[in-house]
């Protein structure tokens, strides 16, 4: 994939066209301008996209920011960075859970663009480059490394005490599958009783390390990791 290459989103033409002759000026390939999330979902199904550029209020029936979530949903590597005039804290929360690399205001300052651009460059390197055999991907920030038992986050390592490596190593060998109350307790806990708090504790322990991503809890029954990879 170009690493350059750029996708706007972006209905208001005018600003779109400005973006895009900033963009060239630095070198940067724009694959299309887009006014809406249906147009950047084809552009996307055909084109080698590295980067998206997303304006929040965009054509049709869903907002950039739900926009970015369906892109990123077929192309977890894809970086998103919004440019909006909505800096509300609702937008904005909304945003984060999507791991933006920038959430810049409008009109965007050119200098803050361009760094955001680099940043997302570097991301998306880091994400492209393949993994050692060993190390089995989450999800487009987090990985295991199975053999000297560490999580990493945007490749920076995560301690795990032995429980919690085993529960994680546990999940991902039943990976989108159920594994329930019963099987966590006697893989953790082989040589004696537990009780149901010390599981709950212990995956919320885990839960909080992965950044409250990837863990699903099975109702009454246990716990799945939901991952693409």
């Amino acid at each position: 994939m170009r690493e350059k290459s750029v996708l706007i989103v972006e209905d208001e033409r005018i600003v779109a066209m400005d973006i895009e002759s900033y963009l060239i000026t630095l070198g940067y390939d724009v694959v299309a301008i887009c006014a809406s999330a249906q147009e950047a979902i084809r552009v996307i199904k055909k084109e080698s996209v590295a980067i998206v550029l997303m304006d929040i209020c965009i054509k049709g029936e869903q907002d950039g920011i739900e926009t970015a979530s369906r892109l990123k949903a077929t192309h977890p590597t894809l970086q998103i960075i919004f440019l909006t005039a909505h800096m509300d804290n609702y937008n904005v929360d909304r945003a984060i859970g999507l791991d933006p690399v920038a959430y810049l205001n409008k009109p965007f300052n050119q200098e803050e663009l361009r760094v955001s651009l680099r940043l997302a460059q570097h991301r998306r390197s880091k994400a492209s480059t393949p993994l050692q055999p060993h190390i089995t991907p989450l999800d487009d920030r987090f990985s295991y490394d199975q053999t000297n038992h560490l999580l990493y986050a945007d490749e920076a390592p995560i301690h795990l005490t032995k429980k919690e490596s085993e529960l994680l190593e546990l999940l991902i060998e039943h990976k989108n599958s159920l594994v329930d109350f019963y099987t966590i307790e006697n893989t953790i806990w082989p040589e004696k009783f537990t009780s149901a708090n010390s599981i709950r504790t212990l995956v919320k322990r885990l839960r909080q390390k992965l950044d409250h991503r990837l863990i699903e809890t099975i109702s009454s029954r246990g716990y799945q990791l939901v991952s693409q990879y």
